[in-house]
């Protein structure tokens, strides 16, 4: 068998990239403000129709509670002793924002100097592709049960997949889960993940004013909510770039493969001349460590602005949390840092978008013996 595999999926390539390119032209972003629900429909129904063709005779749509679809089925394999695997993945994808700023249209497979680029090609369209591809190519030669779930609101983190499991635990119960929405070192070196940083998602509203108000009347003694949103940021990072969260060690050293500092400024295509940050290695800040992101503004854009006071403002954060930081006590930390920093008495509030926790499994642990 091991032999013929290759073969076939040789074989299976020309009409793999014509499937790839039917679901990356699906604009399956799980935000109604920017996308219609329809797109992830019809995404949804999609990778329900190809697992179905493949033996998953009960793959469904489960409506989860942030109002997303999974795909989730079974595929037996007859021995009712065999271990059971679940195949995950997720269809919806980011925005992409500004169109016009991409050098190949965003939700157009094309072929970019021998690699395929399109929003979701690898994250993670091409792994939902990937899974097909595999079992095709082993045909029923699969001695294990299978199980399904490919989640409609991952990149949101709406956290719509995790209460569906809470209410449903036996749906999704296996002895192994195979998630290929990860990573690997370079091109060709296969890796095994077995740590994640979780996440909070939040944004923080900023309001020092009633209304605008004209900066040549006003400006100086009246409070401007944007500088104040910049002044609560700045806090975040020490002036070296590490994270600075009040009551979040960010101490911690990666004892893993470290991360050769000159390959990672070329992967994360750091400008000449532009430090990296933090004070720690690569791999320490990556992985073993608490980062923020300013993920956007909500303010005037520089264009159309006016000479006006800005009276509210607003940001949205991700916090990465690494393995061995509780998630809620990382984003109560978050929040209170966020208050405890606010200027000029102004008005913040918090709002929390998700919470994730982070990973860090065994991975020595003996066999099963099955």
């Amino acid at each position: 068998m091991s032999e013929a595999i290759p073969e076939r999926i040789r074989a299976m390539m020309p009409a793999a990239r014509g499937e790839l390119a039917e679901l990356v032209a699906l604009r399956s972003v799980a935000d109604p403000r920017q996308f219609p629900p329809e797109e992830c429909a019809r995404a949804a129904e999609w990778v329900r129709g190809r697992f179905a063709d493949l033996g998953f005779a009960d793959a469904r749509l489960e409506r989860t509670p942030d109002g997303s679809d999974a795909v989730v089925g079974a595929r037996p394999c007859g021995d009712d002793d065999a271990p059971t695997v679940l195949l995950y993945a997720h269809y919806d994808v980011q925005p992409p924002l500004d169109e016009s700023a991409w050098r190949t249209p965003p939700f157009e497979l094309t072929d970019v100097d021998g690699r395929w680029a399109g929003r979701g090609a690898a994250d993670c369209k091409g792994n939902i592709l990937m899974h097909l591809l595999a079992l095709r190519a082993l045909a029923d030669e699969v001695p294990v049960n299978l199980k399904l779930v490919v989640e409609g609101s991952e990149e949101q983190g709406t956290g719509g997949l995790e209460r569906f499991v809470e209410a449903h635990p036996d749906v999704l119960r296996a002895d192994a889960i195979l998630v290929c929405d990860t990573g690997n070192a370079a091109v060709g070196r296969p890796a095994a993940t077995v740590s994640l940083r979780g996440m909070a998602n939040v944004v923080v509203r900023v309001r020092t004013l009633a209304s605008e108000v004209h900066s040549g009347m006003f400006g100086g003694p009246a409070p401007d909510a944007l500088a104040a949103l910049i002044a609560i940021l700045a806090t975040l990072r020490a002036p070296d770039g590490s994270t600075t969260i009040t009551g979040l060690d960010r101490s911690r050293s990666w004892t893993g493969e470290p991360y050769d500092t000159a390959q990672f400024r070329g992967d994360a295509g750091v400008l000449d001349g532009v430090d990296l940050l933090g004070d720690g290695s690569v791999a320490d800040e990556l992985w073993a460590r608490p980062a923020v992101t300013v993920l956007g503004i909500d303010c005037p854009p520089v264009v159309g602005s006016t000479a006006a006071i800005v009276p509210a403002a607003a940001a949205r954060l991700n916090l990465r949390i690494p393995p061995g930081t509780d998630p809620t006590a990382a984003h109560d930390a978050l929040v209170a840092h966020l208050r405890a920093a606010t200027p000029w008495n102004a008005h913040v509030e918090v709002e929390t978008e998700a919470v994730g926790a982070p990973s860090a499994p065994r991975s020595t642990a003996p066999r099963s013996g099955r």
